[in-house]
Parts: structure tokens; sequence; C-alpha cells
């Protein structure tokens, strides 16, 4: 078969710590790798929104320490533009989880950790602390693997 008529995969993880956080080497961090399928079944879907909530809230580690941090809290440093925007791309969370037919009130409860950390978020300087802290996207993907393995469970990743 002709490879460019079924893309499989835009990047492909490197080297990964068991937490799924890129790797430093020597004081230098590494560039974050990830899988990100492009087809509609369960499996790409979650690899997706895996790597967009690892770009939102854990893109980044805090040097000398074990926090991360990721888009959300550095894009919401720009009043109200900053909120929009990590508002909207935390509602392709919900919209992929919505493709993969979550029930309204779990796509309800996404959409309230969104909206929540949306309005505190916008506070100035208070909701710039609240972003480093209150995890949304986080949370949202945690609702998505508990329904994905129970009702998909070949989609469920075993690491070890």
């Amino acid at each position: 078969m002709d490879d460019r008529l079924q893309p499989e995969v835009i990047a492909r993880p490197v080297r990964m710590d068991k937490r799924g956080a890129h790797e430093s080497h020597a004081g230098r961090a590494r560039a974050i790798q990830f899988e990100l399928p492009v087809g509609n079944d369960p499996v790409s879907i979650r690899k997706r929104i895996e790597a967009m909530e690892q770009v939102l809230e854990r893109g980044f580690t805090i040097p000398g320490t074990r926090y991360q941090f990721g888009m959300d809290a550095i894009i919401g440093l720009v009043p109200v533009i900053g909120d929009f925007i990590t508002a909207v791309m935390g509602a392709y969370i919900v919209w992929e989880a919505k493709n993969l037919g979550l029930p309204r009130w779990k796509l309800w409860r996404m959409a309230g950790n969104i909206a929540f950390d949306t309005a505190v978020g916008a506070i100035p300087v208070a909701g710039d602390a609240f972003d480093l802290l209150f995890r949304s996207n986080t949370r949202n993907l945690k609702i998505v693997r508990k329904h994905l393995d129970k009702h998909h469970p070949e989609t469920k990743v075993i690491e070890g």
C-alpha cells in the first residue's frame, strides 16, 4: 500500500520517564515528544487527549524541582485573552470525549472543570497562582481514562 494515503503518526516518542514527562540530561531539558495519531478509533483519540493534557498541564518542569506546569499556566498570564485561549484548548478535550461517546453528565462535568479554571484563572495574580495548582485538563483526562478503561479496555496502557 501507498504510505502517503494513510498517515499513521505525526510525532513519535523518543525518551520519556516513568511519569510520561520528558527527561533532562546534564541540566538540559529535552524536547517534549509524544505520539499523535490521526485516526478516529478510541486508541487514537486517547493518545491525542493525553498529548493535549501534557502540553497544557505538564509540558515544563521548574528547574531544581519535580514540579511540572504547562501552557495553561503560561498562556494564562496574558489577561483575559490567555484564559480564553486555554479554555478553547481545554474544550478540545471535551470535544474529543464527545466523539468517544461519553455520557452527557461526564461532558458537563468536564466543561465545569474548564469553566471553573477559566473563571478563577481570570482573577489577576491570584488566578495565575491558581492555574499552577488546579489542573482542569488533568481532571478531564482522568474522566476520559476511566470511561475508556471501562468501555474500551483495549485502549488501556499497561506501564511497567
